[in-house]
């Protein structure tokens, strides 16, 4: 395979990545708390593509990896006491079926148990490591830093953690993350009862982004038809000249 069809076609691979990618923000500009994820291009060399000793060995764009933006997104008011929503950094702790899950989306409920669980129905942690058992009557009162309480009792504490290396989150699903790293305690974060943290996707920025990246790649599938054309054409006049 020739140098431009190998650089063509490695090319709309990685724009078939990013458009994988912004599908699925665009998919995901009404999920609470989600993250936008973006990607790092990057070079690299292949040997593969080595059309000989006089011939440099083309670099072919690839996604190297990528990467959330943990930017804060919109707070709105739901008037729903057990929606929250984190104002800074950190996520909110909960315990998944697997082990320990944090979020940035604060659209809880009351379990009929009386824990404040999740829309999955993880149960909200609090500090300690330990769950709120919140009484049948009384309204819920969350405190800036976290604290919940009921009828004038103070319940619990929201656990709320922070990541010194906020790349080392992992997504699961749209709205968790897990991490190998362990939390520590999030600073200066405040806890804002009765509302939501949006998406902090741009829905105009993906769409252009979108647009942009679809027209990059049907450029690079005319390169890539253009140089099978170029290798047939060339095979065709040798077997004519041969003759």
């Amino acid at each position: 395979m020739d140098n431009l069809t190998i650089a063509a076609a490695s090319g709309m691979r990685a724009r078939m990545e990013s458009l994988d990618m912004l599908a699925n923000n665009l998919a995901n500009t009404e999920t609470g708390g989600y993250k936008t994820d973006r990607e790092f291009y990057n070079l690299y060399l292949s040997a593969e593509a080595d059309g000989g000793e006089n011939e440099p060995v083309p670099t072919l764009p690839v996604v190297e990896r990528p990467w959330t933006d943990f930017s804060q997104g919109t707070l709105r008011p739901t008037g729903n006491a057990s929606d929250l929503a984190l104002s800074g950094r950190g996520f909110f702790a909960v315990d998944g079926p697997a082990g320990s899950l944090f979020t940035r989306n604060g659209s809880f409920r009351v379990s009929p148990s009386g824990s404040l669980v999740t829309e999955e129905g993880y149960p909200v942690r609090t500090v300690g490591g330990g769950n709120l058992k919140i009484g049948p009557a009384g309204p819920l009162d969350v405190s800036p830093d976290g604290t919940v309480s009921q009828n004038g009792q103070t319940l619990g504490r929201l656990e709320i953690a922070d990541f010194s290396d906020p790349g080392s989150l992992v997504k699961q699903g749209s709205s968790y993350f897990r991490s190998p790293a362990a939390p520590q305690p999030a600073k200066g974060t405040e806890v804002a009862q009765g509302r939501l943290e949006g998406s902090n996707v741009s829905a105009a920025e993906s769409a252009v982004r979108l647009v942009a990246v679809m027209r990059q790649f049907e450029m690079l599938q005319k390169a890539a038809a253009l140089g099978t054309q170029m290798n047939r054409e060339s095979v065709e006049e040798v077997a004519r000249v041969a003759s």
